[in-house]
């Protein structure tokens, strides 16, 4: 496989899930499409060395692959992070290409590629003979952020594309609902394991996580019992994530588990066994049940008044 280019939509100026990811796959080589450039390219500090941005309002995925399509023309793999702006503009960009996509990578060789089908149940592995489209999971790759300085950015402006195709119309730009949002986006996820027992805490979980302004998710063995949806399984058979804080309620920490976290900043585990995985991986181990913890956590959410009361009161 020849060189690689990161293409990656930006809004506002930020990065999406797994941006930093698809540059440093690309070794540094870069262009940013969206609004703010010069601030996304600050969080790509010491990890983008040839960055260009087309600086253009809105989310246009139509547009912007008609128009970007002679400036990627000669790039053996365009390759975009499979963030929901990255997948609505990957498959625009490969048509206007005519190039095959390989959507949902998780690891990217010299001369093939490894992605997720059937809901994360198959690892199909495609060998690469031609110039190709590819969006890489986000988390799979991890990043580490070195010191160094912010990248000087190129601008470009592609030209106008002869003719002009129907694109999506943006009727309003909601900000994300933590229940509904894709997990791979979620900063903060509360997981639910097989420590939980009943489909009922998994109601519970879901509240909780919303009074906490965090997703809900859940494991392997969760999913398959239906207590929870399958786009709720986290892990390299479900949905990888990389969240800033992870709390584990009653989850040992199966590999395919715990390999598809990326890299949070922080776990919480709460677990009757204190020797699982997921003990040994967290940043504080409550070893204690986690339905009951569940339960109150819930409660001094729903009421604080009485929690506080509880509390003068101890005193």
């Amino acid at each position: 496989m020849s060189a690689i280019l990161a293409l990656v939509p930006i809004r506002a100026g930020v990065l999406p899930s797994g941006g930093a990811e698809v540059v440093a796959e690309a070794q540094g080589r870069a262009l940013l499409v969206g609004e703010g450039a010069r601030e996304a390219a600050a969080a790509l500090a010491g990890i983008a060395t040839e960055l260009r941005a087309w600086e253009t309002p809105g989310f246009a995925p139509g547009n912007w692959a008609q128009r970007l399509a002679p400036v990627l023309i000669d790039e053996a793999v365009v390759l975009l992070p499979a963030s929901p702006d990255g997948r609505d503009l990957a498959p625009r960009v490969a048509a206007a290409l005519d190039r095959t996509l390989l959507a949902g990578a998780m690891e990217i060789r010299p001369d093939r590629v490894s992605t997720i089908r059937y809901g994360g149940r198959v690892l199909a592995e495609h060998l690469v003979t031609a110039q190709v489209v590819i969006t890489l999971q986000p988390g799979v790759r991890g990043v580490i952020h070195p010191h160094g300085p912010v990248p000087e950015v190129e601008f470009i402006t592609p030209a106008e594309p002869a003719d002009t195709l129907a694109d999506v119309e943006i009727l309003e730009l909601l900000p994300p609902d933590v229940s509904t949002m894709d997990l791979s986006e979620a900063p903060r996820i509360l997981g639910g394991g097989a420590g939980l027992d009943s489909a009922e805490r998994f109601d519970q979980l879901a509240q909780v996580a919303a009074l906490l302004e965090a997703s809900a998710g859940a494991t392997r063995v969760i999913t398959d019992r239906g207590w929870i949806g399958h786009t709720r399984q986290i892990g390299t058979t479900g949905v990888v994530v990389d969240p800033r804080l992870y709390i584990a309620f009653g989850v040992s920490g199966a590999v395919q588990h715990t390999a598809g976290l990326g890299q949070p900043d922080h776990i919480i585990s709460i677990n009757l066994d204190e020797h699982c995985p997921m003990m040994d991986l967290a940043d504080l181990a409550l070893v204690t049940d986690a339905n009951e913890t569940l339960q109150i956590l819930q409660q001094r959410l729903l009421h604080p008044q009485d929690a506080q009361k509880a509390s003068q009161a101890d005193v």
